[in-house]
């Protein structure tokens, strides 16, 4: 079975296009950030290129922007490329749930750190039982 979550942020705003048979399709790239950092203790990421289907991706473009936080459901591939001699290769998930995690009317969701922990304080009304 081929079956990958990843949770994380949108790095530019969508794009919908159509095919020439009509099928909208919509494309995005999501960050998701490693518990390890760099040499420069910021934290490293791994992109993933995203496509949403239909009505999905109808969706997609319509609520979706840069910065927002996302969850992705969907079988991954790997596309190898080549382009002046370099060679690569980009992670590609067709999307078959997507699930939109930033609050409406928030861009970005602040957090509240507990200084000598390092933990993220949470408000008991935030809890799910």
């Amino acid at each position: 079975m081929n079956k990958l979550t990843i949770i994380g942020n949108l790095v530019r705003d969508p794009e919908l296009r159509t095919t020439t048979s009509g099928v909208n399709v919509c494309t995005f790239t999501v960050a998701v950030n490693r518990r390890k950092t760099n040499q420069n203790q910021e934290p490293e990421a791994d992109y993933f290129r995203v496509t949403a289907w239909r009505e999905l991706g109808d969706i997609c473009a319509k609520y979706l922007a840069k910065g927002r936080k996302v969850c992705v459901v969907g079988p991954v591939s790997v596309r190898p490329w080549e382009n002046d001699g370099k060679h690569g290769a980009n992670l590609e998930v067709v999307a078959d749930d997507i699930e939109f995690l930033t609050p409406k009317g928030e861009t970005k969701v602040e957090k509240q750190v507990d200084q000598q922990t390092g933990y993220e304080l949470v408000d008991d009304s935030d809890l799910a039982f």
